[in-house]
């Protein structure tokens, strides 16, 4: 019985723990079923090999070929990763820029072997994948999923750094700023430097040769990756702001507002050819230096950051402004103010070719530089040429009412004087022969000389045309006196009368003596005769008669000489020397007579009730009034004109002397 309970008890336990079993298989029923779903997963994640060990070892050598490049490639991976502390310092550039770009330097060449090796090193990687497929030596599955993944590393994105390459050159060109500017303050002592000799030199660079040398090692790593307009672009703000305030102190204004008169243009011109002296020879000679310095090798490079800082000085508002000049109201001034533009220009020829010729990115400052020199030639040979016919033309106006010298004598022969100096005559040589050349023509000083004369003696036949015109003889001889002297006295050791020669200057001063002789003879040689002695006999029965015969000449005298003086009057001398002799010579032929007359029958109508009616004037008095005669008054300011073979006129050709619209 005791075996019979142990057995039940035993059933009864073993009954129970089935029971627990039951349900503890009923509970992990679903558990079970997932772990079977996942099985193959897991055994394809686990064994993904299954081939036998025969066919495993036949695949290791091209197993071992391929993962070998792959693991350098994620060394060096490694190691650009480890670049990036040196790299993002703060302060790191400008600490030590020469270690700064060695680091610099490894991960650039880190970088090209990743993007160099790793499309290759997936390749390779996939090649074996592709192998183990064919060879059925994986599952399908696990080769699937592998395959796409290196799919993607064939094809490597130009971020295998992470961004580390842009963020180190960002604070390169943060550091190529920053040197730029603490060394781009504008030049000191702008406008002395334009007033000496130092002007026509570069300016001494104001950036260190140890700072040029940084700037050009951080310009070589930027433009080697990719930033050439970024560098090109802060360089030329830098510089070209450098340029513009220097010159901002010289007051260019002008450049922007030329006037369109050649007389008024003056001062401009002159202070335009100092001006762009200074900015070529100094501050951009400077400016071109530092750029091939900076540039090193990379002329194209130097060429176009020079051109926009060339820019940034103005170089094309002076180009504009000397096409202004060339532009401006057609009258002999002009052609003054142009050979001094083409004489400015032709001194900084080669400093022009030696900035902006041969190089593309200057072309525009090579066209209109050459397009200006066209204009200035062109337009000095047009007016040169047209000097003699003007001249010609001016034959047909009226002469000075007064017989003064026509403002045309004066003008020309200051002009010509001027043409013939050594300030313009070379240039205006040069303009003649280079227009000659461009129609294969030649040309030679001697021409040059020879156009000149011509036009001066143009000028001298004039004035037998001109004299004719007066319908007063005796003012035509005054006319006559007064020009052939001037001619003589400003010709007179002058280039210009060197040339004419003494003999001509000695003719006009002989025709100066000879009309002087003859207005004299005709003018106050005919009015002292008339205070004659003739019938005057001064004894007790003639004294009544005597005194009529006083009276009546003193008054024929009076009417003459008031008729005289009167006319007169409205005449002039303008050179003093000749005025003078010529007021001494009337004196001369009216005092003496009249004073001796006046001594000996003065008494006879002196004390007659009616004497003011025949003695007008005192001796003294009459000295006064002659001495006083042919004085210059101010004259109208005016132009004198330009005809063109139409005879019509069309413009206006302003004289030294600013010339009235006659030859007056």
């Amino acid at each position: 019985m005791e075996s019979v309970a142990a057995a039940a008890r035993s059933l009864r336990a073993g009954v129970e723990k089935s029971r627990a079993l039951g349900q503890a298989l009923a509970r992990a029923g679903p558990r079970v079923e997932e772990i079977q779903l996942a099985l193959p997963a897991l055994e394809a994640a686990v064994r993904p090999i299954r081939a036998p060990r025969a066919e495993l070892a036949a695949a290791g050598p091209h197993i071992d070929r391929a993962v070998g490049p792959a693991a350098a490639v994620l060394k060096v991976f490694d190691a650009v990763h480890g670049l990036e502390p040196p790299l993002l310092a703060a302060g790191a550039v400008a600490g030590d820029l020469a270690g700064y770009l060695a680091v610099l330097g490894r991960l650039e060449e880190a970088l090209r072997f990743l993007s160099d090796n790793s499309g290759l090193a997936a390749q390779w990687l996939a090649d074996i994948v592709e192998y183990l497929g064919d060879h059925d030596l994986a599952d399908p599955r696990f080769l699937a999923d592998l395959a796409v993944t290196l799919e993607g590393l064939k094809k490597p994105s130009g971020d295998l750094d992470g961004g580390l390459l842009a963020a180190a050159l960002d604070m390169l060109e943060a550091e190529f700023r920053r040197l730029l500017a603490d060394h781009s303050a504008p030049l000191p002592l702008a406008m002395q430097q334009l007033n000496t000799t130092s002007a026509s030199t570069a300016a001494p660079s104001l950036i260190p040769a140890a700072t040029v040398h940084k700037l050009s090692l951080i310009l070589d790593r930027l433009i080697a990756n990719g930033r050439q307009d970024r560098c090109l672009s802060v360089y030329a703000d830098a510089r070209g702001g450098v340029v513009s305030a220097s010159l901002r102190a010289l007051g260019l204004d002008y450049l922007r507002n030329p006037v369109d008169v050649a007389q008024a243009l003056g001062p401009g011109v002159e202070l335009w050819g100092r001006h762009l002296e200074f900015v070529v020879r100094c501050l951009l000679e400077s400016e071109r230096q530092l750029c091939n310095k900076v540039f090193g090798q990379r002329k194209d490079d130097a060429s176009a950051c020079f051109a926009d800082v060339a820019a940034h000085a103005g170089i094309l508002d002076f180009l504009s402004f000397g096409r202004a000049a060339a532009d401006a109201k057609k009258d002999p001034i002009k052609l003054l103010r142009l050979l001094e533009v083409f004489d400015s220009l032709n001194k900084l020829r080669l400093d022009f070719n030696r900035l902006f010729g041969g190089k593309k990115a200057c072309v525009e400052i090579q066209n209109q530089t050459r397009d200006l020199v066209k204009l200035l030639v062109d337009g000095a040979v047009e007016i040169f040429e047209e000097l003699l016919v003007q001249v010609e033309l001016q034959r047909h106006m009226p002469p000075p009412p007064d017989g003064g010298v026509p403002r045309l004598v004066s003008f020309v022969v200051e002009y010509c004087n001027r043409l013939l100096s050594e300030k313009y005559r070379p240039v205006l040589a040069q303009v003649l022969t280079i227009h000659r050349s461009w129609r294969k023509e030649t040309f030679s000083d001697k021409m040059l000389v020879n156009a000149v004369l011509n036009i001066v003696k143009a000028l001298e036949a004039n004035f037998d045309v001109w004299s004719k015109a007066y319908d007063n003889v005796t003012l035509s001889y005054l006319f006559m006196m007064n020009t052939h002297w001037h001619f003589f006295k400003n010709l007179k050791a002058t280039r210009l009368g060197e040339l004419l020669g003494d003999a001509w200057l000695q003719e006009h001063e002989q025709f100066k003596d000879y009309y002087l002789t003859v207005f004299m003879r005709d003018s106050w040689g005919v009015v002292s005769p008339l205070l004659n002695r003739e019938g005057l006999i001064l004894f007790s029965k003639g004294r009544a008669t005597a005194k009529d015969l006083v009276k009546q000449r003193l008054k024929t005298f009076n009417a003459s000489f008031d008729e005289m003086f009167r006319k007169q009057s409205a005449w002039v001398i303008p050179e003093k020397d000749l005025r003078e002799k010529t007021c001494g010579l009337v004196v001369q032929a009216i005092v003496p007579a009249y004073r001796s007359y006046m001594q000996n029958y003065g008494p006879l109508v002196e004390q007659d009730v009616s004497a003011s009616k025949y003695v007008k004037y005192t001796v003294d008095g009459l000295e006064k009034m002659l001495s006083a005669l042919f004085i210059p008054r101010p004259r109208r300011a005016g132009s004198f004109q330009i005809r063109h073979t139409n005879d019509k006129i069309t413009s206006a050709m302003t004289g030294f002397y600013r010339s009235a619209s006659t030859v007056k």
